[in-house]
């Protein structure tokens, strides 16, 4: 099989780990072709030199082989020309075959707006893919990706965004134990111990 190139965006550092971080690390071992654009450096969560260091040591861990950045400020993605723009220009760069992003639905402004504008810029893409984060609503999954075997390199991935693994805004529950959590809930769904899970606004089967 040839190599294709695949594309996961997020809002802030650590949003494409959780998401699909674990399908991502299945498609590296697979060999092919990791890249990240990450709109926003997450700066209201920690300084932003410290969580673009840590994105890019979460990329490694996936074996990504380049991040983009956006420029945005975090908390204030706005579904703006500029945005869709922004998007537009690294879909060209890459030429992606697959495209992961945020569900629509999320109580997360940054999320959602980038979610609708990722729908105007890939409208001519063949595989957009949305995953779920700890901030998703109404998530009803037709995709399963079983991650059992790569479930250790998706928590490594995350355990690497260090400032913010206690902040689930929940007592004691830790990102890492969130993450797995989801995943089994969903490897159950999907008849496997450990899955990521995503709704598919274009999904197409090669046959042959």
């Amino acid at each position: 099989m040839s190599r294709v190139s695949i594309l996961a965006i997020g809002a802030h550092p650590d949003d494409i780990e959780f998401g699909c971080g674990g399908s991502l690390a299945k498609y590296a071992r697979k060999g092919h072709r990791l890249f990240l654009l990450v709109l926003t450096p997450g700066e209201r969560g920690a300084a932003a030199e410290v969580r673009t260091g840590e994105q890019d040591a979460a990329a490694r861990v996936l074996g990504v082989e380049e991040v983009f950045w956006g420029g945005f400020p975090d908390t204030s993605l706005t579904v703006s020309v500029a945005l869709i723009r922004r998007i537009e220009s690294v879909i060209a760069a890459v030429r992606p075959e697959f495209i992961f992003c945020h569900f629509p639905d999320d109580t997360h402004q940054d999320h959602r707006h980038l979610a609708q504008a990722v729908l105007s810029a890939t409208r001519y893409i063949r595989n957009v893919l949305f995953y779920e984060g700890p901030t998703t609503q109404n998530f009803n999954p037709q995709v399963y990706v079983d991650i059992s075997d790569t479930l250790a390199a998706k928590l490594e991935a995350l355990e690497a965004h260090r400032s913010q693994v206690m902040k689930t805004n929940i007592e004691n529950l830790s990102i890492l134990e969130m993450a797995r959590s989801f995943a089994n809930f969903r490897g159950s769904q999907g008849r496997v111990k450990y899955a990521e899970a995503f709704h598919s606004q274009r999904l197409f089967i090669n046959i042959g």
